[in-house]
């Protein structure tokens, strides 16, 4: 065992809303971090986003705001915006009002998606804590905005998506440019730490959900391969691009996604289908050899639909027989809700039963690290619960202070 967790002492000022803010900050959050959410008093933009549970309490807001905790305040008076500058300025492990020296080594740290606030941006922070390390998540690098769905149209993927007949774009549920841009960001952040430790320099750190998605395109070949060949990507529905894989179904009606990623996968799938005799006098047809890549796919369809015959006879239970101590890299298709009724969350170690507020008791995922810390899952905060302690503890105000605050309606309280 390790003496704390990994970002013990390093405090985060997050004012965020929707997905790869929260993200990176719930991320930072799980590691250690004490990350401290600012949000309008009442709530922000994403607070009451569906799906809700039958408190109307927002399961998305809570999902993405474990372990974090929760500080309201009226961002639209001078006051709170001082009040937040106060707390920019002196967050983290010996932290103090007035920022600089005063201020935690931990600490001065910002996550945020607000764009176009002069009082949230690096300049204007800066001047409260000079080694300020800020990152600004923004739609488009010129700052204009731009949100997961539009910034996946623009990139090309909803073309290349479906059913080799379709002629419209297909969009899809996962938001993975907001996932990706929120895994980027707790690294970014972590990364100018880091820095700061070595020189005592602060950064200033734009990152644009348009140029995550743009650089992950670039990483996985769309790009080069639209350069070099001078064509789009084809759709090709459930197959798998340059190699072969699809789903099939079961006699009992289920369906499963089968990938013989490797000369070996496929050997074994043949073998296990009775098939090795059959492909390898296909192969002599067609002058092919099922053991590169490139020829599985471009004969992908007559390799399929030889299989199709084998799925389509045997039940669920006979593929798991079958298949069992083979390569081949197979699942059935589930629903979420079949992976909460058939045990899969209760046996993952990375869940964990938690009492979250205004939902009850359910399943919640930690961080998928693996370490030698045994990770605890913490419910998100009720909106607003953490302001009184966190303004006493981080700026020093009295009850009587926080009191006038609340009264003025600078500050809110436990929504």
């Amino acid at each position: 065992m390790t003496d704390g967790k990994p970002l013990d002492g390093l405090t985060v000022i997050e004012i965020s809303s929707f997905v790869a803010a929260p993200l990176g900050g719930m991320t930072l959050a799980q590691l250690g971090a004490e990350v401290i959410r600012i949000d309008p008093i009442g709530g922000g933009p994403d607070h009451d986003r569906w799906p809700l549970a039958p408190s109307g309490t927002s399961l998305y807001w809570t999902g993405l705001n474990k372990g974090k905790r929760s500080v309201t305040l009226n961002l639209r008076d001078p006051e709170g915006r001082r009040i937040l500058g106060d707390l920019v300025a002196a967050a983290g492990p010996g932290g103090g009002p007035g920022g600089g020296p005063g201020g935690g080594p931990g600490g001065g740290i910002v996550l945020t998606n607000t764009v176009g606030q002069q009082w949230l941006s690096y300049a204007e922070l800066a001047r409260l804590r000079p080694d300020l390390i800020h990152l600004q998540i923004q739609g488009n690098r010129d700052g204009s905005p731009a949100v997961d769905y539009t910034v996946n149209a623009a990139t090309g993927f909803p073309l290349i998506t479906g059913p080799e007949e379709l002629g419209t774009p297909v969009n899809h549920v996962l938001p993975a440019w907001d996932v990706a841009c929120g895994l980027y960001a707790a690294i970014g952040l972590l990364a100018a730490e880091r820095r700061r430790q070595r020189t005592g320099a602060g950064s200033r750190i734009t990152l644009a959900l348009a140029d995550v998605a743009l650089a992950v395109a670039g990483h996985l070949g769309f790009l080069a391969e639209a350069q070099v060949s001078g064509t789009d990507r084809p759709r090709i529905g459930n197959h798998l691009y340059g190699g072969l894989a699809r789903d099939f179904q079961t006699a009992d009606g289920h369906r499963v996604m089968v990938v013989a990623l490797t000369s070996r996968h496929f050997a074994d799938l043949a073998a296990a289908a009775g098939l090795t005799e059959t492909f390898a006098g296909l192969e002599r047809l067609l002058d092919a050899d099922f053991r590169r890549d490139s020829d599985r796919y471009q004969h992908r369809k007559v390799l399929t639909a030889l299989l199709e015959p084998w799925f389509a006879g045997r039940q669920l239970a006979d593929l798991e027989r079958d298949l069992a101590g083979a390569s081949v890299l197979w699942s059935v298709y589930r629903s979420f809700t079949d992976l909460v009724n058939d045990g899969t969350l209760a046996a993952n170690p990375l869940l964990r039963e938690i009492s979250q507020p205004g939902v009850g008791s359910l399943l919640a995922p930690g961080i998928p690290l693996v370490t030698d810390d045994v990770t605890a899952v913490s419910p998100a905060p009720v909106l607003g619960a953490d302001t009184a302690s966190v303004l006493s503890a981080q700026l020093g105000l009295s009850g009587a202070d926080l009191r006038s605050l609340a009264d003025r309606g600078i500050t809110g309280g436990a929504a």
